[in-house]
């Protein structure tokens, strides 16, 4: 922890180091010194001051060099650095200290009261900065708990409609309509989480893109065909232009399909009923150029500049605000810039509809079967019914993910505590769990290890279920020993897919 009040003196000057010593503890404040910069850099580094008081002319290392190195070092990258001279006292002397990394840089002689109050100005500055780091650390962490919250409950809303479709597949239209309505508005409410923690990860610079060849004709194929739904339940008109050719780009699939189905997705919620939409794809010089365009409520030009600003919500009416949350235009556009590409909006005006264009560098294709997808797996005889024990805190949740796998013909446990999920394990010996992490006796993860140590349970594999979907939340799972991590609300697919790849001999 740093010293919030401790302040690092550094001078070659004896006298002169003494006298800003006794200046800066008449006020208050506790004083290291030191008198070259090694010395300074180890005990910046060992003592952890809030303030480094540094001169610029040292015996071993100039000032400005002592301040970069503290700068570009993690461990004291939040140190302030006030540098004083009485030889660089020019203006490209000061340029060069802020450029360095310096907070501030006062020349010498320097006015005790003077002195005092630019400590206290950025002590003060450094308070605020740790609030609002702490602040937002909190909304990160809340962010995180809410999704967590709101995937609980989706999860056996979105299960049991499954369960429904299952065991009366010849529903009449009204009923089966009603039923993918509900599917469509759980979906709907996962992706608004998911955008909400996308934003929260983009603004800490922790989405990390997992590049690979990727052919957008191929990619944009499959994203209309799933905006193709929603297109034809408001009676409008979904075509598309795609070259011969294949167009390369190196890039995040999952990614670049988020992007490119949030635009078509804005362009069926802003374009009337009947209403018309185009994506074309096309080589544009060594660019892949996307376009999609609609003839739907068009944007007012004053707003143009900020449709890609947090939180805007361009073209919206009072009765309309249920539309969304304002953060995908700014997700698009964070998602386009980390791929080195660009995106633009234009429109005529309101009621003139809109067009958007994303430019991607082109790269070379990738070497022959490099992209070739195994399909042995998929295919081949119907695996023989299985043992599966669920597990979860929730007993809607437990039931209704229980129901999907029996009614596959699975033999079903379930249990809701950890301790009660250890004991069924022993007596009903499942070949897979469905393991939630969150448990209110003991966290999934210390269930898990307890399963791992057990002779008994040797071979059991072990899916975690929960409604924490961040890069680190799979990697802890993966660590405590769960062969795979599934997000709340999981698929009756997604479920089936776990059975199937973690078959147990």
């Amino acid at each position: 922890m740093m010293a919030h009040d401790l302040i690092l003196n550094v001078d070659d000057t004896e006298a002169a180091r003494y006298a800003k010593s006794r200046i800066l503890q008449r006020a208050g404040f506790q004083v290291i010194e030191a008198a070259s910069g090694g010395e300074a850099l180890a005990k910046a580094a060992s003592e952890n001051p809030a303030l480094v008081l540094l001169d610029t002319k040292l015996p071993d290392l100039s000032g400005f060099d002592v301040c970069r190195r503290l700068k570009q070092n993690p461990h004291t990258a939040m140190v302030l650095v006030l540098q004083t001279s009485a030889s660089y006292v020019a203006s490209p002397d000061r340029v060069r200290a802020l450029d360095s990394g310096a907070d501030n840089y006062l020349i010498e002689p320097i006015e005790p009261e003077e002195l005092v109050a630019n400590v206290r100005a950025l002590l003060r500055l450094a308070k605020a900065e740790r609030e609002l780091r702490e602040v937002n650390r909190r909304k990160d962490e809340f962010l995180a708990i809410l999704a967590h919250e709101l995937r609980n409950p989706l999860g056996p809303i979105r299960n049991a409609v499954e369960l429904l479709r299952n065991l009366d597949p010849y529903a009449p239209p009204p009923q089966e309509g009603a039923r993918q309505m509900i599917i469509r508005q759980t979906d709907h409410m996962v992706r608004l989480v998911d955008d909400l923690l996308d934003v929260s990860r983009i603004s800490q610079g922790k989405i990390v893109l997992r590049v690979a060849p990727v052919e957008l004709g191929e990619l944009l194929r499959s994203v209309l065909e799933t905006a193709s739904d929603n297109a034809a339940r408001r009676s409008q008109t979904l075509s598309s232009r795609l070259p011969g050719e294949p167009l390369w780009v190196a890039g995040d699939a999952v990614r670049l399909a988020q992007v490119t189905g949030n635009l078509l997705n804005n362009a069926c919620k802003f374009t009337a009923l009947g209403g018309a939409i185009e994506a074309i794809l096309a080589r544009e010089g060594d660019s892949a150029l996307i376009r999609i365009s609609d003839n739907g409520i068009g944007i007012p030009p004053e707003q143009l500049d900020s449709i890609f600003t947090l939180f805007a919500q361009a073209g919206h009416s009072a009765d309309r605000v249920q539309d969304g949350l304002g953060i995908g235009l700014s997700l698009v556009k964070t998602l386009v810039d980390l791929h080195g590409g660009s995106v633009a909006a234009s429109s005529a005006g309101e009621g003139q509809g809109a067009a958007f264009e994303i430019r991607l560098p082109l790269c070379a294709p990738p070497a022959a079967g490099a992209g070739d997808i195994a399909a042995g797996s998929a295919s081949g005889a119907a695996r023989p019914p299985r043992r599966i024990l669920v597990v979860d805190d929730s007993v809607d949740s437990a039931d209704m993910v229980a129901s999907l796998l029996g009614f596959s013909g699975h033999q079903v446990a379930t249990a809701h505590t950890g301790a009660d999920a250890l004991r069924q394990a022993l007596a009903f010996r499942p070949q897979l769990v469905f393991l939630d992490i969150g448990l209110p006796d003991m966290p999934g993860t210390e269930v898990a290890s307890a399963i791992r140590r057990l002779p008994e349970l040797d071979g059991i594999r072990l899916v975690a279920l929960s409604g924490y979907g961040q890069a680190r939340d799979r990697d802890n799972a993966l660590a405590a020993g769960f062969d795979r991590h599934l997000t709340k609300p999981a698929t009756f697919e997604a479920l089936e897919a776990a059975v199937r790849e973690l078959d147990a001999p």
